[in-house]
């Protein structure tokens, strides 16, 4: 035993090449986005109406 081992360090990984995107990639992250859209004016809509959008009332009664 040497004693001064100490902890090796991991082989460094190669980085990832940035791949091209084609069409199909394209037009689904188009679509994803516009699905985050609608998502968003939704969450938008629905947070001002309806009984939830008060908040709950306490009547004070106990």
């Amino acid at each position: 035993m040497s004693g001064r081992d100490g902890k090796k360090k991991p082989l460094k990984q190669p980085k990832k090449q940035a791949k091209e995107m084609d069409d199909e990639d394209m037009a689904f992250k188009q679509k994803q986005k516009d699905e985050q859209k609608q998502m968003e004016a939704m969450k938008n809509k629905a947070a001002g109406k309806g009984p939830f959008g008060t908040g709950i009332k306490k009547s004070g009664k106990k």
